[in-house]
C-alpha cells in the first residue's frame, strides 16, 4: 500500500527518537495497539456484500460505518483517528507526520507511530505515564516496557548510549532462504561474471525472490 494511504514513518524518522534518546539519555518505551485498523472512522461512503449467513431485506444495502482490515482506506482512517486523539499538545513533525512532538516547560516528549506500534521517549516521565494512560483509555493496547526490538532493529540501552543491531533480522532472513548452514565467503560469485536478463530459466513463482530482494533493500536502508 502506498505511503499516501498508510502514512508509514520513514526509517530515518524511526531512528530519530533513538538518536535523541541516546544523546539525552532518555528511556524509551514501546506500545502496541490491538486491532488497530478497526479504530478508524470512515469519511467516504463504503458498501460491502453481506457476510455469509447474514441476509439483508430487499432494497437495502450494507454500508460500513467503521473501517475493516482489507480496506484501502483503513490505514489512513486509523492514522487520522490517532492524530485527533494524540493532538492535544502534540504536533506532527514537519519532516514526517508520523513523529509527534510535545514541548512544555517541564520537558519534551517524542512519540513515533508505525502502524500499530509506537515508541515514546522524553525527559518528562510523568507526562509520558499520562499519555500511556490516556491512550489505554481510548484503545486496546499493551505497554511492552523498555524498547528492545523494533522493525528489525535490536535496541540495547547501556550507560554509554544506545546500540542498534540487525543481527537477528539477518539471521531470520538467512533461515527463510535456507542459508544458515552455508560457509560465508568474501566474494560469493566468480570475479568478472557478466549476467544478462536472458540467462537462466524464469522462476515459476517469483514471490519468494521478490520478498528476498525487498528484505535486502530494507536491510540496506
Amino acid at each position: 500500500m502506498g505511503r499516501s494511504n498508510s502514512l508509514v514513518a520513514h526509517m530515518t524518522t524511526v531512528r530519530t527518537p533513538l538518536v535523541v534518546a541516546s544523546v539525552k539519555q532518555w528511556s524509551i518505551s514501546q506500545l502496541d495497539v490491538k486491532n488497530v485498523f478497526l479504530n478508524g472512522e470512515l469519511r467516504e461512503e463504503v458498501y460491502m456484500h453481506p457476510s455469509l449467513g447474514y441476509s439483508i431485506p430487499d432494497g437495502m444495502v450494507c454500508r460500513l460505518r467503521r473501517s475493516l482490515y482489507g480496506l484501502k482506506q483503513a490505514p489512513r482512517a486509523w492514522f487520522e483517528h490517532f492524530s485527533v486523539i494524540i493532538g492535544a499538545g502534540f504536533k506532527p513533525s514537519d519532516h514526517d507526520p508520523a513523529l509527534f512532538v510535545h514541548t512544555s516547560s517541564r520537558g519534551r516528549t517524542l512519540l513515533l507511530l508505525y502502524v500499530d506500534d509506537m515508541i515514546i521517549t522524553g525527559d518528562d516521565s510523568q507526562f509520558i505515564d499520562l499519555v500511556k494512560m490516556r491512550l489505554s483509555d481510548k484503545f486496546l493496547m499493551s505497554d511492552l516496557g523498555p524498547l528492545h526490538y523494533f522493525l528489525g532493529l535490536e535496541v540495547s540501552s547501556t550507560p554509554d548510549g544506545i546500540y542498534l543491531s540487525q543481527e537477528k533480522y539477518v539471521q531470520d532472513l538467512l533461515s527463510r532462504v535456507s542459508l544458515t548452514d552455508h560457509r560465508t565467503v568474501d566474494t560469493p560469485m566468480e570475479l568478472g561474471v557478466h549476467l544478462r536478463a536472458t540467462d537462466g530459466e524464469p522462476l515459476a513463482d517469483p514471490t519468494r525472490y521478490r520478498h528476498l530482494v525487498g528484505s535486502l533493500v530494507y536491510l540496506g536502508i
